[in-house]
């Protein structure tokens, strides 16, 4: 996404935004004008970016671990045929299971830190990239596979210069979808139970009937997660680039 369009995006979004106020009629305490948002968000910035900053942590360390565990599993399902029958079902299974409902759960294991944030941002990121890149590690040309066969290599070389290569552009579209639920992850933990965090300060405001500090934490929120998608966008694209190079090298 270029600036120029984020920010045609943003005056659509506040033009609609306060023409949706002024037709509605709506009272401040159920729809705040912009302007009302933005000195909320002036008046509150410290505790705003305080709290800012302990969801971003949050995130990152969750799209790094998560990411990590992704990319390990998706390896090791892509070595072994053996744990590919077995495992994979499994991780099929397992989002079956409403990752939203495990937040009460990794609560109370995990404690009201950060903790249980962290685990519930590797949970949902999970899958998706374990998903992406093994996919990715899968779909080889069996041309390619024939000439390593021909040429002597084991699996494990086979794995370093022709299946990580190839599967970078399909972990670089997980690693975008990551990027995106992270933060829900994150916030989802903070809503079920946090003492510091965005969730946290947007349940506490809603108690308070602070509506515009609400929707000032709100915005922040999206304006991390929009910016943590354009640098992992950033990063995939790099991905690809370095795929389609290593492909020409190795033709």
């Amino acid at each position: 996404m270029r600036a120029r369009d984020i920010a045609l995006a943003v005056l659509l979004g506040l033009a609609s935004w306060q023409g949706l106020v002024m037709l509605t009629g709506a009272p401040h305490f159920i729809l705040p004008a912009p302007w009302r948002v933005a000195q909320a968000a002036y008046h509150s910035r410290a505790v705003i970016a305080e709290n800012a900053s302990v969801t971003a942590i949050e995130v990152l360390l969750g799209l790094v671990l998560g990411t990590l565990l992704g990319v390990v599993t998706a390896i090791q399902l892509a070595l072994s045929k053996t744990a590919e029958r077995l495992l994979l079902p499994v991780l099929v299974f397992t989002q079956a299971v409403p990752v939203f409902a495990l937040a009460p759960l990794l609560t109370l294991w995990f404690g009201y830190g950060m903790g249980s944030k962290v685990v519930m941002a590797v949970l949902i990121i999970y899958f998706p990239v374990t998903a992406a890149f093994h996919d990715g590690l899968t779909r080889v040309d069996q041309g390619l596979r024939d000439l390593a066969v021909t040429m002597g290599a084991g699996k494990y070389r086979f794995m370093r210069h022709v299946q990580i290569p190839n599967a970078l552009p399909g972990l670089g579209t997980g690693l975008k979808l990551a990027a995106v639920y992270a933060p829900i992850g994150a916030v989802i933990g903070e809503w079920v139970g946090a003492s510091k965090g965005l969730g946290y300060l947007m349940l506490l405001a809603n108690g308070r009937a602070k509506i515009d500090l609400m929707f000032a934490s709100l915005i922040v929120l999206a304006v991390l997660t929009v910016a943590l998608h354009i640098t992992v966008g950033h990063l995939a694209d790099r991905l690809t680039r370095y795929a389609t190079g290593a492909a020409e090298l190795n033709p």
